[in-house]
């Protein structure tokens, strides 16, 4: 038996392995059939759904009937045919590219065949343009850079008087680019002074120029297109007047007027606006207003300044003003306030407030902000804004003839006082203003500061104009105001409103405001205090009385 069973193991083993072999090979073979079987599948599907060849398609079209298409000469007929293709594409393509963007936008809005003029401001050449446009004449605008020793600071002085000039800003002899219907200009990028470039201040003064004194008349309009990375100048060509902006391209369609008025101001804040310079006095042409204008002041956060909002609406009216006085509150003024406030003569519109980004909390500027609001008021085309803490001692109407930013300079540096400005409403400016606000710092904190980052080109008006009440002098113990020679006062220090039971200025109280103090103008506002309307006066009374309970006697 042992014997036997040692034969089966042979016997079994070889048959096992080789069963084993054919297995796999069986498997094998069904796996290759089935998939053949697969591709021959999609192979017949492909042919069902098979193309004819993309020349072949475009000889058809052409043929247009059912005839059989001989294959003799095709390969002739298809090179014909797409090569008439390939000419009608690229002459597509060449309508679509060969002028830049900005020219087919400029084209558009002129929709006629005559010339266009085009004047090159620090610009080379613009490819293309000639050479596919016969009513296209292109010239180069020649004109000297101005001097690496002329800087920011010299237009806009610290100390100046009516005899003060301007450092010469070069222009071009603009009777040699007369009937020019497009300036093209090129600021590739903001030097070291950034916004106060005084390079980038002389290219956009030029395209300016061109524009008012181009001599185009009728209804033909006139263009500026600025190229670079260097934004144009906000103070001088207006968001309102943009036509067109892919990034570093803007094509703006200027309102000729108000261009008029501005290239009239000195190129700086180194002169005095006319007529109050001695220079420069025969250029301008002073006119008649017929625009919608108005004064407006902004209360905000609390009723601090209700009493110097009133006194300041009647000063301005005790002035024979004709303006409107416009009033913006938010909700933290309340309903007895705005009643008094209405019969001062203001006219009461709700704003929401807007915090200051850089100021801290609850320190005075907080919410200065709000002040830009006032470009909101779309109804006017100017306003002059003027602080609450401000008196109107003559009549200021005249001032609205002035283009936006206008305004007196602060005691300091280069820059303007923002309680008193002329400036000129506009969404689209407000809307620009609050996008810049979160990445235009501010050196105080406040509207002032960013203000003057915003508008680094203003025009300036002489410190009658907005008498900061402000004592530098040591030698000075008087601080005498002239109310006969001054147009408006800025209480600077404690508020006249806060001392009115008394007949000299509260800042003499404490030394560290002594700078402040001048009881003449505190008389003069005493005075319109006075002769204004006795339901006015409780309004004050109060403001006094809250100031009691919470300060100190000075």
């Amino acid at each position: 038996m042992a014997s036997m069973s040692s034969k089966w193991k042979h016997f079994i083993l070889p048959f096992v392995t080789l069963s084993i072999a054919l297995l796999f090979l069986v498997t094998n073979y069904l796996f290759f059939t089935i998939n053949y079987a697969r591709h021959l599948q999609d192979e017949f599907q492909n042919m069902t759904t098979l193309q004819n060849p993309e020349w072949f398609e475009i000889v058809s079209r052409e043929i247009k009937d059912e005839k059989i298409i001989g294959l003799v000469g095709m390969d002739r007929i298809r090179d014909e045919v797409v090569h008439k293709r390939a000419k009608e594409n690229t002459a597509t393509y060449l309508k679509t590219v060969r002028n830049p963007k900005w020219f087919e936008v400029i084209a558009r809005e002129i929709k006629d065949e005559t010339l266009i003029k085009i004047g090159l401001v620090n610009v080379d050449e613009i490819t293309n343009i000639e050479d596919h446009n016969t009513n296209v004449k292109m010239v180069k605008v020649h004109f000297d850079h101005v001097g690496k020793d002329v800087h920011w600071s010299d237009l806009a002085p610290e100390r100046m008087d009516e005899n003060s000039t301007c450092p010469d800003i070069p222009m071009p002899r603009f009777d040699d680019y007369e009937h020019i219907d497009v300036v093209v200009a090129r600021v590739s990028r903001c030097e070291a002074g950034g916004v106060r470039d005084v390079f980038r201040l002389q290219v956009n003064l030029v395209v300016a120029n061109l524009l008012v004194r181009s001599g185009r008349k009728g209804n033909r309009p006139i263009f500026a297109v600025f190229l670079g990375s260097c934004e144009p100048m906000l103070e001088i060509f207006r968001c309102d007047d943009l036509l067109w902006n892919e990034d570093n391209s803007w094509v703006y369609k200027p309102e000729m007027k108000r261009m008029n008025d501005l290239v009239l101001m000195p190129v700086g804040a180194c002169q005095f606006v006319p007529p109050f310079s001695n220079v420069g006095k025969e250029q301008w042409r002073s006119h008649l207003s017929h625009q919608r204008e108005a004064y407006v002041t902004v209360l905000h956060t609390s009723e601090s300044y209700v009493c110097g909002a009133i006194v300041l609406a009647q000063s301005i009216i005790q002035s024979n003003s004709t303006k409107d006085l416009i009033l913006l509150v938010d909700d933290n003024i309340s309903p007895r306030s705005i009643e008094g406030l209405w019969a001062a003569g203001w006219k009461i519109k709700r704003i929401q407030r807007i915090r200051s980004p850089y100021s801290k909390t609850d320190t005075y500027n907080e919410w200065n902000y709000s002040k830009l609001r006032i470009w909101q008021l779309k109804q006017y085309d100017k306003l002059i804004f003027i602080d609450a803490d401000l008196l109107v001692s003559r009549n200021m109407d005249k001032l609205f003839k002035y283009p936006q930013m206008t305004a007196a300079g602060n005691y300091q540096k280069h820059l303007f006082n923002s309680g008193l400005m002329l400036i000129e409403p506009s969404e689209c400016t407000f809307k620009t203003l609050m996008k810049k606000m979160m990445v235009v710092e501010s050196y105080n904190g406040g509207d002032q500061g960013f203000l003057n980052e915003m508008f680094s080109w203003w025009h300036r008006l002489p410190a009658k104009m907005n008498y900061l009440k402000v004592f530098v002098d040591v030698n000075d113990h008087l601080h005498w105001i002239n109310k006969n020679r001054v147009y408006a006062v800025h209480y600077t220090g404690l508020k006249p409103w806060k001392c009115l039971d008394q007949e000299t200025d509260c800042n003499w109280d404490l030394k560290k405001f002594h700078r402040y103090s001048s009881n003449s103008a505190h008389k003069m506002w005493r005075d319109v205090h006075r002769n204004m309307p006795e339901k006015l006066k409780p309004f004050c009374v109060q403001a006094l009385e809250k100031n009691s309970a919470t300060s100190p006697k000075w």
